[in-house]
């Protein structure tokens, strides 16, 4: 007979044999017992028809609420248990029973166990990669830091040349001797380095200022062009050449008069232009055209002490002198010096130590040579007109637009602010306004001729002050007579005892403009001064003399026509009328201490 919930009863096959013991005999209210080998057999061998739908929905869920622990814990796989229960990723074996879900918490609790570190922190590793494989990939900057075997300390060749040095200390020295040590960037251009240097003197800028590379064994000097770096300047520099700082005027005047450097003989076109004096500087920063200044020149030969007098021509191409006379025929023109290879000097002393002919001489430097001068090429003019033509034309067809865009740039900006933010002399002198205390209350003077007037009578009325103390007998230490014996001493313009020769070379090394000018003490009368002024590129001096009037000392350059209690207002004066001047005065030579 066969048990109960079995589907049906086995067939019999006629060489089996039922191995299975008949049940045993129960009474007839009893329930039927299963024997101990049946509850073994159950226990071993679930029943495989009766599918338990509540149960494998259970079984679901409870598996999806398991991933789900397991995504957000960022695990995948967990490691056999202690128990023997076989983790979530491997299925359990065939014919197992799926275990049903846990009751309560207290259960959940007591069968976790910890996961394996290294195991979750790679899991960790490989989600942060798959975040962020979307994004470019970016090299790491520093290698060596991440190994282990390296210490985690930049080395000295652990960065490249280029960012190991990025600064190099530059002296600079002033017209006094000081010097001043700066820090300078490899990409700082002279025009940056003179703004700071200009903002630390307590300077103004007035975009004048100007660093000059000046080689004393050789006897040269240049002016340093504002867009060339400072620090590639120093590398073709030798150990006993030196920066200077110092004013420079003349820097871009042939933009403002190019008809005062570029003579009508000296300039020439190689083709036919329609240009005149007003399109000369186009035609020379422009690419396609081709100028040429020619002219005669004292030329030394190489490796000699003779100077031989050359029909020279200079072009974009070169500096080329004629082998026949005046004839520019290709075949009579040598070259003589390379543009791009060099930079042109001038000379501090070519007759001692050249033995130059006159002393309007330069000379084109090669890049190369820093301490010889046989390779040189030694130039020499026959005035200063023909000297300025020649070295503005090879600084144009040098650099061309670079020296415009560089001219251009502090005209730009001062465009870009108001007439009532621009200082005229300095900052703190563009604060201050002119005021009226006549009245019972004080106004401000809008007006700058009333102003100007008012400033005047002022200081008339402070010296009849002055005056009429004295004749009291007051002590004062503003005392007329000697205040206007010292008060020009504070000036910038006055540079005390110096001869002329040296205020003529501070006359030229600051550029010869129209206007230029200083004061110093007469050699020739102890009670005198001299006015050195510059005028179409020549130096003058006027004798400043002092003249007595009513017992008090005047100071006049017209043999006392025009008189000045002190050498301030005779400047103030000039400043705004020409007079008997041949010009207004315009610059002041000036010298700072760094």
């Amino acid at each position: 007979m066969a048990l109960a919930g079995r589907p049906g009863p086995r067939p019999h096959h006629p060489y089996s044999q039922d191995s299975a013991e008949p049940p045993a005999p129960r009474g007839p209210g009893e329930p039927a017992a299963p024997s101990s080998a049946a509850r073994s057999r159950q226990s071993a061998h679930p029943p495989e028809d009766d599918v338990d739908l509540e149960a494998l929905v259970s079984d679901m869920s409870a598996s999806l609420e398991s991933l789900y622990a397991a995504c957000s814990m960022q695990s995948d796989t967990t490691p056999l248990r202690q128990n023997g229960q076989h983790s979530r990723d491997q299925p359990p074996p065939s014919g197992a029973k799926p275990a049903p879900p846990q009751a309560s918490p207290q259960q959940k609790v007591q069968r976790s166990q910890p996961v394996h570190i290294l195991a979750a922190r790679r899991l960790q590793e490989e989600d942060q990669q798959f975040k962020t494989s979307s994004l470019p990939a970016i090299p790491n900057p520093f290698p060596e830091l991440c190994g282990t075997e390296s210490p985690p300390a930049l080395t000295s060749g652990s960065l490249p040349p280029s960012q190991a040095t990025a600064t190099q200390d530059v002296r600079v020295f002033s017209e006094d001797g000081t010097c001043k040590v700066v820090e300078t960037p490899v990409d700082m251009t002279a025009r940056d380095l003179c703004q700071l240097l200009a903002h630390r003197s307590h300077c103004v800028d007035d975009n004048s200022w100007a660093l000059v590379e000046h080689h004393l064994h050789l006897g040269l000097e240049r002016c340093l062009e504002d867009h060339e770096l400072v620090v590639q300047v120093q590398t073709t520099m030798a150990s006993e050449s030196k920066f200077l700082f110092r004013k420079n005027y003349a820097k871009y005047e042939f933009f403002k008069n190019p008809a005062n450097f570029f003579p009508e003989q000296m300039v020439t076109w190689c083709q036919q232009s329609n240009g005149g004096q007003t399109q000369l500087l186009q035609n020379f920063l422009n690419s396609s055209s081709c100028p040429e200044i020619q002219g005669f020149l004292h030329v030394k030969e190489m490796g000699r002490k003779s100077w031989k007098k050359l029909y020279l021509c200079l072009r974009r191409s070169g500096l080329y002198c004629s082998t026949k006379g005046s004839s520019k025929e290709p075949r009579h023109l040598q070259l003589l010096a390379d543009l791009e290879d060099g930079s042109v000097f001038s000379l501090i002393s070519g007759r001692k130590q050249y033995s130059a002919p006159t002393d309007f001489g330069f000379c084109i430097k090669p890049n190369k040579v820093l301490h010889e001068s046989k390779e040189l090429r030694l130039l020499c003019a026959e005035d200063e007109q023909s000297r300025t033509c020649w070295m503005t034309a090879f600084r144009l067809l040098k650099y061309g637009m670079l020296l415009y865009q560089s001219y251009r740039v502090p005209q730009q900006r001062k465009a870009s602010l108001s007439p009532f933010s621009t200082p005229v002399r300095s900052v703190s002198e563009n604060s201050l306004v002119a005021m009226d205390f006549s009245g019972q209350t004080g106004r401000v003077i809008d007006n700058p001729a009333e102003a100007q007037s008012a400033a005047l009578e002022e200081g008339h009325a402070w010296r009849k002050r002055s005056t009429r103390m004295n004749a009291l007998g007051s002590q004062s230490p503003l005392h007329p007579s000697n205040l206007s014996a010292v008060i020009h001493r504070t000036q910038h313009w006055f540079h005390g005892r110096i001869t002329r020769e040296e205020s003529h070379r501070i006359i030229k090394q600051q550029g010869l403009v129209d206007g230029l000018f200083l004061l110093r003490d007469s050699q020739s009368n102890p009670k005198a001064f001299v006015l050195t002024l510059c005028h179409h590129q020549k130096i003058k001096n006027f004798q400043i003399l002092p003249c007595e009037d009513d017992g008090q000392v005047f100071f006049s350059l017209d043999d006392g026509n025009t008189k000045f209690s002190d050498l301030i207002q005779l400047v103030d004066f000039y400043q705004l009328n020409k007079g008997v001047l041949p010009c207004k005065l315009k610059h002041h030579c000036v010298r700072v201490a760094l």
